[in-house]
């Protein structure tokens, strides 16, 4: 198909500039030109929210009118030049560190959650993503993010009268999507190639804009793939490990190639999970072509600036592939490279920089990661010792606090997520243009009036019962009623939902360990909470069971079964096909957001962040982000004193969270929501509600998780990568094969102690085996125990022993402890390299 197909519309000349804006996603989170596009077609924006849909929908004679319309012209081209002054805005990065960046951030991801309009997203990760995307235009930083464009996505749901969930995959067209084809230097759509087994598959290129950032979208619906390759970009998420192969394939061999075509450079390569990381071995193989080396010295040049975030909280859910699938795959795509196979599957496993490793068993996606990258973090506190706990066979012999995975705590993109009423709250208290600023730890609202954050959250909380009903009428409420499945029409529709009536909202994937369930442990003491007529309680669910998980379908197949007891009827509801138009809704009409993941399984948990902007309150798990964030003035939390060792196991603690649970709401949560003084307003639960919107907004923002990303990540990264040159490069690799030969010979030969007035002086004699001294570090290393926190002591050589080339005397002081306390260890030392990440060989005394 010709580039000619998807030629945007002719428009009236006075109004051309409305392409460039229905395809700027700008659009879905400042809402400035919500007036010009509901006057476009105001029945398709409130369904759709999708401008460029609006702008492909309205007639030609409707556009020539709209052209001669004094006041549509004029707020046109105030929206002109309003997005005009945006684009060329100074902003956070090029006042504060221009150019730092380079060539800027490639940034990998396997799906992203811009809007609702746009389905290529199924959770948690893609909406990440698509925050991180919006928070990086709005501070000016540049990132060039790559992913693909499927032609299906994930499902969508469904209901059935007997509570099933029923899955449909809708095609998602092009054409009706704000996503442009990119064309090449020749005026073509651009395509890019990527080797298959006996054939090469066209994958067509296509932009969406996101305020001053690009996506860039890869597919193989291109006609001239035979049509099972037409298919590999279909769905999100497919459960065939050699689809999802193929997509993988696409999205990191091909992605990289399609920013070389477009002569894209990036500084940095980030990967949000391991689903991206051939794009790190695409990109030393390029590298190795431009400068002439082997693939060794181009993987050592670039895994300085490659950055690996994992959300994964069980080494299960990292992708693995059996050697023979890999070796079929791979083959076509390495055939005239220095890369074999079979060293690629090396690089797929645990110790894949070992030169013990072998060609044989499955590649994992996480160790590939892991063997190209520089640097790794987690997405929360928690989440880092989860991460250093399932990275641990990476690092055999080192302690988990030694493990070198970082964190950066996930935050969300404020201004996606804040209300109408909440935005012109924080506009009083903060500025109009707080969102784009650098944002500090709090932002007072102290000068905000009690009585106006409660006239506040009762506005959101109409909206969003109004909402409701409109939602449940499209569910087919009343073909509920007529079938039989609910016998209160009024209920069923949401005509029972009260305004005034504390709103408990859950909305995540509906999985076991997420325990969705938690909640009907004991039915009889949730109906007792439903049924209180002084003090009554709603609640508003949503959410999806993935395909083919059916413990998750049968969980919401529960919720559907007690919504329909007689007690319960209209006071609790389930919002079909969960997606970020309905989560807009949802974070900002609830007023508790209830997250109750098993502990520590929970790698970050977003969802509770999108309340804290629109006065909602959370009663988390005390779990990832909630593990940080957590105070008694903010919220409640489930078992604070919850242990790191519950990972495996943690279900036996289902009983006592569920009992804790019951506590908080009948004791704290719903008591406090309606103990009201004279003036009707109830003051301790506004507190809460400033305490949390003061205290933790800024603070669980994209806005500051991207600046964190530059400041702890991109920058040193960026640093040490700049010192990677050829020439260094090949020397780092000629060194360390070497030293990999010596490594097994070093030894300790000698330990001495002495002790004198609380000090112990450590002496060991250590033999190197031809190894410069200055390249290894000798530690001494005490774990924590009653006798202190733990401790590592560098030792400092004293001198070379006469009777040896290879002995060297180490010695350090260090407080007394008890026999066997104290452990010395050898380990590599150098400025140059991400240690012990880019080489973890380590020794210790037996």
């Amino acid at each position: 198909m010709t580039l000619a197909a998807y030629t945007p519309r002719s428009l009236p000349e006075s109004l051309a500039g409305l392409i460039s804006l229905a395809l700027d996603l700008r659009w879905s989170w400042h809402h400035g030109g919500d007036v010009l596009w509901r006057a476009l077609d105001a029945e398709t924006w409130d369904s759709t929210h999708n401008a460029w849909l609006v702008l492909n929908s309205v007639s030609a004679e409707r556009m020539a009118e709209l052209a001669e319309d004094p006041g549509f012209l004029r707020h046109y081209q105030e929206q002109v030049r309003a997005h005009d002054a945006f684009i060329h805005a100074e902003t956070w990065y090029s006042k504060s560190c221009p150019g730092s960046l380079k060539s800027g951030v490639a940034y990998f991801c396997m799906e992203y959650g811009l809007s609702e309009c746009l389905p290529l997203y199924s959770g948690g990760l893609g909406v990440l993503a698509g925050d991180f995307l919006k928070a990086s235009s709005d501070l000016g930083v540049p990132v060039i993010a790559v992913g693909l464009l499927y032609q299906q996505g994930y499902f969508r749901q469904a209901i059935n009268t007997e509570g099933d969930q029923l899955e449909f995959y809708p095609y998602n067209d092009p054409t009706m999507l704000p996503v442009s084809p990119l064309a090449g230097e020749d005026g073509q759509w651009l395509r890019i190639t990527v080797p298959f087994p006996g054939r090469d598959i066209r994958l067509r290129a296509w932009k969406a804009q996101v305020g001053r950032c690009q996506l860039l979208l890869l597919d193989s619906n291109d006609p001239r793939n035979e049509p099972g390759d037409r298919g590999i970009t279909s769905e999100l998420y497919n459960g065939d490990p050699e689809k999802r192969l193929q997509q993988e394939m696409v999205l990191g061999i091909g992605g990289w190639r399609l920013l070389r075509q477009l002569n894209i450079e990036p500084t940095i390569c980030h990967l949000n999970e391991g689903h991206c990381a051939f794009a790190l071995i695409e990109r030393a193989l390029s590298w190795q072509i431009d400068h002439q080396t082997d693939f060794e010295t181009a993987r050592t040049a670039n895994r300085p600036t490659n950055l690996f975030t994992t959300h994964t909280s069980v080494a299960a859910g990292f992708d693995v592939f059996t050697d023979s699938l890999i070796k079929l795959y791979v083959e076509p795509w390495l055939r005239g490279s220095q890369l074999t196979p079979e060293r690629l599957l090396q690089l797929g496993k645990q110790n894949g920089s070992s030169a013990e490793a072998t060609g044989n068993g499955p590649l994992n996606m996480a160790w590939l990661a892991l063997n190209m990258s520089g640097r790794v973090n987690g997405v929360s506190r928690i989440h880092q010792e989860v991460t250093k706990a399932i990275l641990q066979p990476f690092f055999p012999r080192w302690p988990a606090d030694d493990i070198p995975a970082g964190y950066v705590t996930n935050g969300i993109h404020t201004p996606s997520w804040d209300s109408p009423e909440s935005d012109a709250i924080w506009t009083r208290a903060c500025g109009k243009d707080r969102w784009r600023r650098p944002l500090l730890h709090t932002c007072p609202m102290a000068d905000i009036p009690d009585a106006d954050l409660w006239a506040m959250r009762l506005a959101q909380r109409t909206r969003l019962i109004h909402y409701l009903r409109k939602r449940l009428a499209s569910q087919h409420c009343r073909q509920d009623t007529v079938h039989g499945a609910v016998k209160d029409q009024a209920a069923a529709c949401g005509l029972l939902l009260d305004n005034e009536t504390l709103t408990l909202g859950f909305a995540r994937r509906f999985t076991d360990y997420k325990r969705p369930d938690l909640l009907l442990k004991h039915e009889e003491r949730l109906v007792r909470m439903l049924d209180n007529r002084d003090r009554p309680l709603q609640i508003v669910l949503a959410g999806k069971a993935h395909p083919y998980d059916e413990r998750g379908k049968q969980l919401i197949k529960r919720w559907k079964q007690f919504s329909r007891r007689p007690e319960a009827q209209g006071k609790v509801i389930f919002v079909e096909d969960y997606d970020l138009g309905i989560a807009t809704q949802l974070v900002q009409g609830v007023d508790v957001w209830l997250n109750c993941p098993r502990h520590p399984w929970e790698a970050c948990g977003t969802s509770g962040m999108k309340v804290l902007v629109n006065g909602g309150l959370n009663l988390s798990q005390h779990d990832g982000w909630w593990a940080e964030a957590w105070s008694s003035d903010v919220g409640w939390a489930i078992r604070p004193g919850a242990s790191f060792d519950e990972l495996e196991n943690s279900d036996r603690y289902d009983e006592d969270d569920a009992l804790e649970l019951y506590e908080i709401l009948e004791h704290e949560v719903i008591p406090e929501f309606y103990q009201a003084d004279q003036d009707g307003l109830p003051r301790a639960w506004l507190k809460r509600i400033r305490a949390s919107m003061d205290q933790l907004t800024a603070a669980y923002s994209a806005n500051r998780m991207v600046r964190e990303y530059i400041d702890a990540f991109y920058l040193p990264m960026v640093a040490l990568g700049q010192q990677r040159t050829p020439e260094v490069a090949a020397g780092l690799v000629r060194e360390y094969w070497e030293i990999d030969q010596h490594w097994p010979k070093l030894r300790f030969r000698a330990v001495n102690m002495d002790e004198s007035e609380g000090m112990q002086t450590y002496t060991v004699d250590v033999y190197l085996d031809g190894v410069a001294e200055h390249r290894i570090g000798v530690e001494l290393v005490a774990e924590e125990s009653e006798y202190g926190p733990r401790t590592v002591t560098e030792m400092a050589m004293k001198y070379a022993l006469s009777g040896s080339s290879h002995g060297f005397v180490y010695q350090c002081a260090v407080p007394a402890r008890p026999e066997g306390h104290y452990t010395p260890r050898l380990r590599l030392k150098d400025q140059r390299l991400s240690l012990p990440m880019e080489n973890p060989s380590i020794a210790w005394l037996n």
